[in-house]
């Protein structure tokens, strides 16, 4: 009987143990985090927040989840160290947890760079774990002013989980623009201007100089007095106890097409790893819950003795920003092809006859039409891709009955 552990209890996780039980039901699985909660998603902390959800409905999968998947839990446990050659994890108490199989599903954490002055501010929060969310909500009151810096993911997650509840809340960002690892300029002046008619002002194209008690300088020139500072500049793979016990780690760790690390019965997936994206033909760190799961779920079947191909990874963001719908997928190399009907804002990216990303905003309709296409690499002449822009949801239609549907008159 084998013994499955696994280092994280978040997306990768949960795929990892429903892959595993899918060919293995008799084998133990024991799951390590050294977060105290039942399994949740995270995206969801900012609707935790502003009260759109609770604590029950942010819950990942059920109560019974681990007692369905006999799943023994060691939470608020931190693992401490990997020894390969023996096969155990060592925890932070010293315990040992022996396996025959090992996921690291470790995730990531926020990179908090150098500021001048910052240990002048009385506690700066991020904004990643339920804990945050937690302790930034009995910090807030209706006359703080808070100052967020970094103007992607999670810090304007951030603010809209805050919005309403608070007085005033300033965004600083390096970049020329929000959103700037998503969006390209008119999609995130679009954002960019939902946002500031939401109330939020921004700071772009500039950064801190120094902090002081209360206020910070900005090195345009200017000043911004807050009570409350949230970093949210970006995050950090947590690769080190796959280095530590000599695996190989770039960026994040390296794994093959099943998810195997260089280390013998050591697998990884999600937001620590590097996945191979096809839409650029590169390894990079994809750290998006879709991947995450399809990774874990590919890693728990082949530890499981399950051989079965992942399904091809590339960048994917859906997320609504107070009231404002987006989706991205791909990369944007190729030729833009830019679509505009009213408030909707839509470009497409294609390179070499196929299609490669996509910029949805507003009306998010086609998004799961243009996803299925860069998954499998069509090529856009074998489906009419001029009419079916006009009518996306041809595309699932044979290519014969396509053209029947568009020979009638509408």
């Amino acid at each position: 009987m084998k013994r499955y552990v696994i280092i994280g209890n978040s997306t990768a996780a949960a795929g990892c143990i429903e892959g595993i039980r899918q060919s293995d039901r008799d084998g133990t699985v024991t799951v390590i985090s050294k977060e105290p909660y039942h399994i949740y998603s995270r995206p969801l902390i900012s609707y935790l927040m502003n009260g759109k959800t609770d604590l029950e409905r942010m819950k990942y999968r059920p109560d019974d989840f681990y007692q369905k998947n006999r799943v023994t839990t060691i939470l608020g446990q931190e693992a401490a160290k990997i020894d390969a050659q023996n096969q155990f994890v060592l925890l932070e108490n010293g315990q040992g947890i022996p396996y025959d199989e090992l996921l690291v599903a470790t995730g990531s954490r926020p990179f908090i760079p150098p500021m001048e002055g910052i240990k002048k501010v009385e506690h700066p929060f991020t904004f990643m774990t339920l804990d945050d969310a937690k302790q930034l909500q009995q910090k807030i009151t209706p006359d703080s002013r808070v100052l967020i810096i970094g103007a992607g993911l999670i810090g304007l997650k951030c603010a809209e989980g805050i919005l309403g509840q608070v007085k005033k809340i300033t965004v600083v960002d390096l970049s020329d623009r929000i959103l700037s690892s998503i969006l390209d300029v008119e999609g995130s002046k679009r954002v960019q201007e939902h946002l500031e008619e939401k109330g939020l002002v921004f700071y772009l194209s500039d950064s801190v100089l120094s902090f002081e008690a209360g206020s910070v300088a900005l090195k345009s020139g200017g000043t911004v007095p807050f009570d409350i500072l949230v970093i949210a500049v970006g995050v950090r793979p947590n690769t080190e106890l796959v280095s530590e016990a000599g695996g190989e780690v770039n960026r994040g760790i390296v794994i093959n097409s099943h998810c195997k690390t260089t280390l013998p019965h050591v697998y990884a997936a999600g937001d620590c790893v590097e996945s191979f994206d096809i839409t650029t033909g590169q390894n990079r760190v994809l750290a998006l819950l879709p991947n995450a799961y399809l990774q874990g779920e590919t890693a728990g079947l082949f530890m499981a003795g399950n051989e079965q191909e992942s399904l091809p990874l590339f960048p994917m963001n859906a997320m609504g920003l107070m009231g404002l719908h987006m989706i991205t997928a791909g990369s944007y190399e190729g030729e833009p092809m830019l679509i505009q009907d009213g408030d909707t804002y839509q470009k497409l990216f294609i390179r070499d006859g196929v299609l490669k990303g996509y910029i949805l905003i507003g009306d998010i309709k086609r998004a799961g039409i243009y996803t299925s296409l860069i998954r499998e690499q069509t090529p856009l002449d074998e489906i009419e891709f001029e009419q079916m822009k006009l009518h996306p949801q041809l595309i699932a239609l044979s290519k014969q009955k396509r053209k029947q549907v568009l020979a009638q008159p509408h």
